[in-house]
C-alpha cells in the first residue's frame, strides 16, 4: 500500500510557469527596440561609379542666386522678386540649355523659404543646382 507522500512526488505537474518565458521575452524585445535604430543609422554604403565623364560646366552657364536672412533675392548680385525670378530664369534657360545655378542661401534662411526657391527653379525647368556651402573649421 502507498502512503500519500509518495502518491504526490509520483504524479506529474500539469501546469508550466510561463514567468520565465515572459521576462526573456521582454528583455529581447527592448534589445531589439533599442538596437534597430542604431542599425538603421549606420548604413554602410558603396556609392557605384560610372564611366561615364560628366562635362565641365563654363562659367558662362552658371547663374548666382543669393538669398539672405530677410528673404532678399539676387539674381547674379541683381536684386529680384521670387515672381519675376522664374520668369527671367525661363528666359536664360531658352537662351542656353545647359544652364546651371548655384543658391547660396543664409545659414540662417528658414528652411521653407529655400524651398520655395527650388521649386522656382524646379517650374523653370533647371535641372542642374548646387547649393555653396562653406567647410567646416575645425
Amino acid at each position: 500500500m502507498r502512503r500519500f507522500s509518495q502518491r504526490q512526488s509520483l504524479s506529474s505537474l500539469a501546469e508550466i510557469n510561463i514567468t520565465p518565458l515572459l521576462d526573456l521575452a521582454f528583455v529581447l524585445l527592448i534589445i531589439f527596440m533599442i538596437t534597430t535604430p542604431l542599425l538603421e543609422s549606420s548604413v554602410s554604403l558603396i556609392i557605384p561609379s560610372s564611366g561615364a565623364k560628366t562635362p565641365p560646366v563654363s562659367a558662362q552657364q552658371v547663374q548666382t542666386i543669393s538669398i539672405d536672412r530677410n528673404e532678399a533675392i539676387r539674381l547674379n548680385n541683381h536684386p529680384v522678386e521670387l515672381d519675376s525670378l522664374a520668369a527671367q530664369l525661363t528666359d536664360l534657360k531658352r537662351a542656353n540649355p545647359d544652364l546651371a545655378v548655384v543658391i547660396r542661401p543664409d545659414r540662417d534662411l528658414p528652411v521653407q523659404k529655400l524651398i520655395n526657391l527650388m521649386d522656382t527653379l524646379q517650374r523653370a525647368q533647371i535641372m542642374k543646382v548646387g547649393i555653396a556651402t562653406r567647410a567646416e573649421e575645425k
